[in-house]
């Protein structure tokens, strides 16, 4: 399937950041021509450094608040693989106005530049958190509750956009609701950095991480290669029942925070026999998060053949070993 890509121009919005330079290295491997379109607000030059020079590689700085350089972005282009976004349950309740102009605002601009520019299909980033308040496991796409943040609102918005532009301009879309992702370039710095690069770094510095509630909150921790993953899939399906929908992105498997703090003190030790003394501890819980998340995956495994490569072990031994590697516990 993925020599169906070879050769198509695929722009990545959000190229610079975790998950945007984990595909815009993953599509280079594949002989795409890959154009990524980074405004650097929370993506990193450094993420860029190892393709950044690749002949099939073009560089755009940008905002997608603009809709003129969204167009511009977009002109020739096949596919959009829309990664663009403020993330962060608590950065949205602190700032939601931001978080709406970038993530509702934003998205529209891609929106209307793919539309425009006659794009075969647009993947984006949707999120797990447009689940909000159902408390049903595991998790199904035609199952949703009321969201419980601003960034929660932004994701859901940006589905019955999505859906709503395959209606009204024939626009082929396809939402990828991702469940917690982890892994290589996931920055561990800053007041809104993601739990398993936050405690990778506070363990290699002998600091005890702080779990948020009693740690039986569990998450479906999803390596970033499974993201990747669907993210072809996405970009290469020929069934047209497949087209148009939404999928969660996961592996299945749920985890609770105390667990995943475990597995990671197991796999740091084994480079530093120090970090195994090193212990949790609990704070209050955290505004708008939700206590368990599961995805079921029958939906994305009927439709685009998905099943998880990589188990959260696994991804995080892989993780670990890059983390280690490039001493990012500064």
């Amino acid at each position: 399937m993925t020599k169906k890509l070879k050769g198509k121009k695929i722009l990545v919005t959000g190229g610079a950041g975790f998950i945007g330079s984990n595909l815009c290295e993953s599509l280079l491997k594949l002989g795409v021509h890959v154009t990524c379109l980074d405004n650097f607000s929370t993506g990193s030059k450094n993420n860029l450094l190892d393709f950044v020079d690749s002949k099939n590689f073009n560089l755009i700085e940008g905002d997608i608040r603009d809709l003129n350089t969204c167009k511009r972005a977009s002109k020739n282009q096949n596919y959009i693989l829309h990664q663009a976004a403020l993330g962060s349950v608590p950065r949205s309740i602190t700032d939601p106005i931001t978080t709406n102009d970038v993530n509702i605002g934003g998205f529209l601009n891609m929106l209307v530049a793919a539309h425009e520019s006659k794009i075969e299909r647009f993947i984006y980033a949707a999120s797990s958190s447009t689940y909000g308040d159902s408390y049903s496991l595991p998790k199904i796409e035609n199952q949703i509750g009321k969201p419980l943040s601003p960034y929660a609102i932004t994701k859901y918005v940006n589905e019955l956009y999505a859906e709503n532009f395959n209606l009204n301009y024939n626009l082929d879309t396809i939402g990828l609701r991702y469940f917690n992702v982890f892994g290589p370039k996931q920055n561990p710095n800053g007041p809104y950095a993601a739990v398993i690069p936050l405690f990778i770094k506070k363990l290699t510095n002998y600091e005890s991480p702080v779990i948020n509630g009693d740690g039986s909150f569990s998450r479906d921790f999803t390596f970033i290669n499974n993201v990747i993953q669907m993210n072809i899939l996405a970009l290469t399906t020929d069934d047209k029942i497949a087209i148009n929908q939404v999928y969660n992105t996961a592996v299945g498997e749920r985890t609770s925070l105390i667990e995943m703090f475990l597995l990671l003190k197991k796999y740091l030790s084994k480079h530093d026999p120090l970090i195994s003394q090193v212990e949790v501890k609990f704070g209050p819980e955290r505004l708008g998060d939700i206590p368990h998340s599961l995805a079921s995956m029958e939906k994305a495994n009927k439709l685009l053949n998905y099943s998880p490569s990589y188990t959260l072990e696994q991804g995080i031994e892989m993780y670990v070993e890059w983390y280690i590697k490039n001493n990012n516990n500064d």
